[in-house]
């Protein structure tokens, strides 16, 4: 049951960076240098006071260049496998009960990184299309909900980690709607 949960913790985080890449590390450093989070022995180093240090920052970097014009759309180009490494890398972090590294690594690359892979295209898409619609004035307002929804995910996934994998669940089910309905309403006016 503890790998499990910890699984569901590393999916959680995972998602959070597949809309922030370094938020959900800071929260997961934080999480370990309080002592309420076990991390595999050789990511210990995310609990230590100038990791937080650096990860706060890149943090604080990252969440205001996505309000910077042409900077935002630099750091989408560069987002995607980073966030598939921060996914990979905050799931093997708390898989610290998996003793085999090589199931630790593939569980950590195939739902960490997979998560945080299919939450950024998510992203990019919502910034292409708001990007298309509103000739990037709209682009701000993504931002926000980009970071306020990986902080969101990120407490969740570090408090409450099932309610957090439920939240992700239940976007990706109301996305993928949402989208399929636009799709059968667009060949219906064909």
């Amino acid at each position: 049951m503890h790998e499990l949960m910890a699984l569901v913790i590393g999916i959680g985080l995972a998602a959070a960076a597949g809309l922030r890449v370094f938020l959900p590390l800071f929260g997961l450093s934080l999480g370990a240098m309080l002592g309420g989070l076990p991390l595999s022995a050789e990511l210990a180093w995310l609990a230590r006071p100038e990791t937080a240090i650096a990860l706060g920052a890149a943090t604080l970097l990252e969440v205001g260049a996505y309000y910077l014009p042409l900077i935002d759309h630099l750091l989408d180009t560069m987002a995607a496998p980073a966030a598939i490494i921060a996914g990979t890398l905050a799931t093997a972090a708390v898989l610290a009960g998996v003793d085999d590294p090589g199931l630790k690594w593939a569980l950590a690359l195939i739902a960490g990184g997979g998560t945080a892979g299919l939450v950024q295209a998510g992203s990019m898409l919502t910034r292409v299309a708001s990007t298309a619609t509103t000739g990037g004035l709209g682009n701000p307002v993504v931002a926000t909900g980009e970071w306020l929804g990986s902080l969101l995910l990120t407490l969740m996934a570090l408090v409450v980690p099932f309610l957090a994998v439920a939240l992700l669940l239940a976007a990706a089910v109301f996305w993928l709607r949402r989208r399929g309905g636009q799709t059968a309403a667009d060949h219906k006016t064909e």
